[in-house]
């Protein structure tokens, strides 16, 4: 099946930062795109951009080339293929389901096998970049899959996609990329929330620690990202603390599963545990610095600063 942006007609599930961002590249790309999530002002902001807001998965899946699902984790992606008014009988035979939530690549397998028997095909393509780059068609996707999986899918993931890596001819593989992403981020931001927090404990000035540090051989993409929000008191979640706490902890699964010690990432984890556990769990993922400065009394700025 090949499509154009004027013949193509793609689904979006989900409509967070992420996906709200990826069904606007493809509308302007001029894809014939529907969407649903579980929030109307979600959908009602969808629609207002020109494109077409549905109740469920079924309904958006209902005669479209490609869906692309932009949800949180495993449990959701397999609740959107096969739940209750769910996408995978409502799709075409040969149109592509394109899976962006982060998950473990065992499931990853097992979700595709289930769906390429009934004679439609899965992409396992999770996603980086963030909510800025969705609205700028400017993600890297990290895909893997059949070569006629990849064909169907192509024109829309172009549309979203600065970058799109071709990782495997089999789904799993793309998830397994991302994990080892998530696990260097994870570190990343904790790392960098440690180090922020322990400048404001020696009293420095914060914003010339980041004018320092983003020019130095200390930075990562990270640290520039995720600590201007901890400079301007900032903590609406671009990207949530329990994120990470899901991802990490698929990281100790597949690392468990192997032997494999992941000493670096546990303590990673525990940091945004413990930031979930005190209550930001659904607070921007830089809320570790918080954490951090709450056990040392240190001071980070706050809003009005």
């Amino acid at each position: 099946m090949s499509i154009t942006p004027q013949t193509g007609r793609v689904a979006v599930i989900g409509l967070g930062s992420m996906g709200a961002g990826m069904a606007g590249s493809l509308l302007r790309a001029g894809f014939s795109v529907t969407a649903c999530d579980v929030d109307p002002e979600a959908v009602a902001r969808f629609e207002a951009a020109g494109g077409r807001g549905v109740a469920t998965p079924a309904q958006a899946a209902n005669g479209v080339d490609v869906v692309v699902c932009v949800v949180v984790n495993a449990a959701q992606t397999e609740a959107v293929l096969f739940g209750p008014e769910g996408a995978a009988a409502a799709m075409p035979p040969g149109a592509v389901f394109v899976s962006s939530a982060t998950m473990d690549p065992a499931i990853a397998r097992r979700l595709a096998a289930r769906l390429e028997e009934t004679g439609r095909h899965y992409l396992d393509a999770p996603m980086s970049g963030g909510a800025a780059r969705a609205a700028e068609g400017e993600l890297t996707f990290l895909a893997s899959g059949t070569k006629a999986a990849f064909d169907a899918a192509r024109p829309a993931l172009e549309a979203m996609a600065g970058k799109l890596y071709e990782l495997g001819d089999a789904a799993g593989q793309g998830a397994a990329f991302k994990m080892i992403n998530q696990l260097l981020a994870g570190v990343h931001i904790a790392a960098a929330s440690e180090a922020m927090s322990f400048a404001a404990k020696q009293g420095l000035d914060l914003h010339k620690v980041y004018e320092v540090i983003t020019a130095s051989a200390g930075n990562s993409w990270m640290f520039e990202n995720r600590m201007p929000h901890v400079l301007e008191g900032d903590y609406s979640p671009k990207s949530a603390v329990d994120i990470f706490v899901k991802d990490l902890g698929i990281v100790q699964d597949m690392a468990r599963a192997e032997k494999y010690p992941v000493p670096v990432a546990a303590a990673a984890l525990q940091m945004f545990l413990m930031a979930s556990g005190s209550g930001m769990g659904r607070d921007d993922d830089a809320s570790v610095a918080r954490l951090y400065a709450q056990v040392a009394g240190a001071v980070l700025p706050s809003p009005k600063d």
